[in-house]
């Protein structure tokens, strides 16, 4: 459609205009960060993340202090990312309806890729790799059929990157994607909002959503298992997921119907099995204002953290259980990731990173006037 291609054309001039691919390592300091207690479990990690510094967009790696290590500029806002441990490497996506990627080596000492979505489909903001950075898998919609797909990608070489062929999602909407423990099933969440980039984030369907999950063979494209939630609760989405330290797969759902309905918004599903909701006390599920923004487990894989910008709140779960654990306040905070320990590390659109405990309160990294963290906090 029309406005398809102005933003195709868009896209490259904003590439050539910002210079997507130009990376700069060692990004100078944004703030004085607080120095974080040592631990003995994994040293020196790192964090990926987008952003809006003053008026430019750019995905960020960064180290627990919050210090830039490597800057790349981007066109327009992103969202999250596929994560290449094997060979450093990442793909930042941009937010829905992105039609741009971006891959990168983590490291800075190869040039940036742009990538460019394929036609008629767009990005919905996520991906994986495979185990042996082979292939990255990138959900993605269908617009013009009306379908999630996941794009499938050869990631084999240091060079271009080229999309070999898709899969359907199982359903409508497939937005966050991850590998299960086996490192060849994909579980996608499949939100069931019917979208158009013809108009924007408009629900087209939110009386006949059919949200799912979806476990797929990265390999062969089948479509092994599905479930999804109970028929009266067709309009919660499911959005974000994350895989806890026994393999079970949590979802973060965002609600689309009445805003003084309360439907539980995280749940976890074990192969085999009925989707399991929980709610929490009824105070924690007022407070996340039927929306959860990010996901992610703690590097002991014992506790789920479950964030909502919009609600100002991170609650946590008990990842055997399901009980919930408490809450914390944290201003406009989405992004979410394992820090060393047993906490987290939470970034918020007004340019703050945060420490979370588990049992205790929080530390501030930094504040940053003039910054504005997006949705998604991965930890590499």
């Amino acid at each position: 459609m029309r406005s398809t291609e102005i933003s195709r054309r868009r896209f490259m001039g904003l590439l050539a205009a910002y210079g997507a691919g130009a990376a700069v390592v060692g990004g100078e300091r944004i703030a004085q960060a607080a120095a974080l207690p040592s631990d003995d479990l994994n040293s020196s990690p790192l964090y990926l993340a987008a952003r809006k510094n003053d008026s430019r967009f750019e995905a960020v790696v960064f180290d627990e202090q919050g210090n830039d290590q490597l800057v790349i500029s981007m066109p327009d806002r992103g969202h999250s990312f596929a994560l290449d441990p094997a060979r450093s490497r990442a793909t930042v996506f941009g937010r829905q309806p992105g039609f741009f990627a971006i891959a990168f080596d983590v490291a800075g000492k190869n040039p940036a890729q742009a990538l460019q979505a394929a036609p008629g489909r767009h990005f919905f903001g996520h991906g994986v790799y495979s185990p042996d950075g082979k292939l990255m898998v990138a959900t993605e919609n269908d617009y013009e059929a009306g379908r999630g797909v996941l794009g499938v990608y050869d990631s084999s070489t240091g060079g271009e990157y080229r999309r070999i062929g898709e899969y359907p999602s199982g359903g409508i909407g497939a937005h966050e994607v991850v590998l299960m423990p086996d490192g060849r099933t994909l579980c996608v969440a499949n939100g069931g909002i019917l979208t158009h980039p013809d108009y924007g984030k408009l629900q087209l369907n939110v009386d006949t959503m059919q949200p799912s999950l979806a476990y797929i063979d990265m390999q062969t494209g089948e479509l092994l298992e599905q479930a999804f939630a109970e028929p009266t609760l067709h309009k919660l989405s499911i959005r974000h997921l994350v895989v806890d330290g026994a393999g079970a797969v949590w979802a973060g759902c965002q609600y689309t119907g009445t805003a003084q309905d309360r439907p539980p918004l995280v749940g976890r599903h074990r192969r085999g099995k009925p989707l399991q909701l929980f709610a929490g006390p009824d105070e924690a599920l007022r407070s996340m204002n039927n929306y959860v923004g990010s996901m992610a487990v703690n590097q002991l894989g014992t506790v789920i953290a479950t964030s909502s910008p919009v609600g100002g709140k991170v609650l946590l779960w008990d990842a055997a259980s399901g009980d919930f654990l408490g809450s914390r306040d944290v201003f406009d905070g989405c992004g979410v990731a394992p820090a060393q320990g047993h906490g987290f590390i939470v970034s918020s659109g007004q340019g703050m990173l945060e420490r979370l405990a588990v049992r205790e309160g929080g530390k501030r990294i930094q504040q940053s006037p003039g910054l504005s963290w997006d949705n998604h906090l991965r930890r590499f």
